[in-house]
């Protein structure tokens, strides 16, 4: 059979087209099936990721006794002045009502950073602040107020400069009287947290702020608790640190041992 020449172009262009149609469509489903897969294995991949950033972190080492109970054995009670006694009495340190300040230092060296520090405290008598307490917030220190401006004001001081009653942590708590309350204070390189029971009341970022205390408290450096015209009670003070995988396990330097 003869073919005109045209007729024999278009059909061999008709062909080529056919060939390249079903090659593109061949590797247009080999790329769909690869990236359906990279979708699939994504969430797989990122919960590997997750898990693997858990593991990084190691758990927090054992909780230290600050306070054996029985002796103050540990601590000192800084001469702020007007002070009230300061005792043991059923398990607890108690801080009894001054002119202004009575408070507690601890005698040995805290960590500066990634620790958590817990106590349980309680307000005896009075209106004021009755566990106040100081910690040490890399080369500086601060201060979380526990019931302050009469009896209710939470918050860090200073953030800034600024005390607890005037920076962005302020914030109130209804205390009952001869009540204990579980305060417990987490310090790493990200932020400053403070619980009271089981709410948390502070959540201050470190990065971009300064801290610092009041001059009142000075004596109470590196870690001290304290009351305000009150007559509070502190028990089962303790500390520990946070750390992570390679990091070497040091406890914190006991005082009085």
């Amino acid at each position: 059979m003869n073919y005109s020449r045209p007729w024999m172009f278009c059909g061999l262009a008709l062909m080529v087209a056919g060939a390249v149609l079903l090659w593109r469509q061949g590797n247009f489903s080999a790329g769909q099936l690869a990236a359906e897969q990279v979708a699939e294995d994504a969430p797989k991949d990122r919960e590997t990721d997750r898990a693997e950033s858990r593991q990084k972190e190691s758990p927090p080492t054992a909780w230290k006794k600050l306070f054996d109970g029985k002796t103050l054995k540990g601590w000192k009670t800084p001469q702020f002045g007007g002070e009230g006694k300061v005792h043991v009495r059923d398990g607890a340190i108690v801080m009894e009502m001054g002119g202004m300040m009575t408070g507690i230092t601890w005698t040995g060296k805290p960590p500066r950073n990634n620790y958590e520090l817990a106590l349980e405290g309680i307000r005896l008598d009075g209106s004021d602040f009755f566990c106040t307490t100081t910690f040490p917030v890399g080369d500086e220190h601060c201060s979380l107020v526990v019931g302050g401006w009469g009896g209710i004001l939470v918050g860090l001081s200073n953030v800034d400069r600024f005390d607890a009653s005037e920076n962005q942590t302020t914030t109130t708590f209804d205390f009952e009287e001869k009540k204990w309350y579980r305060v417990r204070v987490r310090v790493t390189d990200a932020a400053i947290e403070a619980w009271i029971d089981d709410n948390r009341v502070v959540n201050q970022p470190r990065k971009g702020h300064t801290f610092g205390i009041r001059d009142e408290v000075d004596l109470c450096r590196p870690l001290g608790i304290c009351t305000w015209c009150t007559k509070g009670a502190v028990r089962n003070i303790r500390l520990r640190e946070l750390r992570r995988v390679g990091q070497a396990k040091r406890s914190p330097t006991s005082g009085g041992e």
